[in-house]
């Protein structure tokens, strides 16, 4: 479904990144990892098509991609189910009572019932990240990218909302990838996880391959170690 084959991006000169290899097939969810500036948000973008490869190959077998950016990227001037009409008027050309129900549906979906007049500067930090999670998926992708859904979240919020996109997730069929720097979230949120760091894509495995690691670098974030390769 995503695969990156030798994928780099630079900018005015300057690699961000090189050699990145991933896989994530149909239905299935990787995690990014890493540190703050390591360049995981770029490659997002770049699995997206918001930013172009300068070498190596992105190919995403949909042309339906959702993507929810880290500061949500919401409409203030707009009500809550304001928010969901304007993608689907916008990218599927749906209006009218069809478009009404599945924004009301969407909204159930993510636990927002009953705040559809609300703007969304009215709501709760978690609340506004369910909100962007219903709005990245209300036109129906099968890819779905999610920039540090978590950040800034309590732990328990955090959580919450990690579980909320395994549940869509489930319901949907989606395909997703996820860049965050909560290893907590990053197990719940990936079959595979990834650690993005030094300009280099580390393929780290599943959850317990990823604890029982032996690379340095993967080895040192995961534990939060002060020492090693990263410091």
């Amino acid at each position: 479904m995503i695969t990156l084959t030798g994928v780099g991006k630079s900018f005015e000169g300057r690699w961000i990144f090189r050699g990145a290899e991933l896989r994530v097939p149909r239905g299935g969810s990787a995690a990014i990892v890493g540190p703050s500036g390591s360049g995981k948000t770029v490659l997002l973008k770049t699995i997206a098509g918001l930013h172009s490869a300068d070498e190596g190959s992105v190919r995403v077998e949909s042309r339906e991609v959702g993507m929810l950016f880290q500061r949500n990227a919401l409409f203030n001037s707009l009500t809550v189910l304001e928010n969901l009409l304007f993608p689907l008027r916008e990218r599927r050309g749906r209006t009218g009572a069809d478009a009404l129900a599945l924004a009301r549906q969407h909204l159930e979906w993510v636990g927002l019932a009953g705040t559809e007049e609300r703007s969304p500067d009215e709501l709760s930090g978690g609340m506004q990240k369910r909100l962007g999670i219903a709005r990245a998926l209300i036109v129906e992708p099968e890819v779905v990218l999610y920039d540090d859904p978590t950040a800034g979240l309590d732990p328990i919020t955090s959580r919450v909302i990690a579980e909320l996109i395994r549940s869509l997730q489930s319901r949907q069929g989606t395909t997703v990838v996820a860049v965050t720097n909560d290893m907590h979230r990053a197990y719940q949120l990936g079959d595979r996880i990834y650690l993005m760091a030094q300009g280099r894509l580390v393929p780290g495995g599943t959850a317990d391959e990823v604890k029982a690691t032996r690379d340095p670098a993967l080895r040192q974030f995961v534990n939060g170690l002060q020492e090693g390769p990263l410091a």
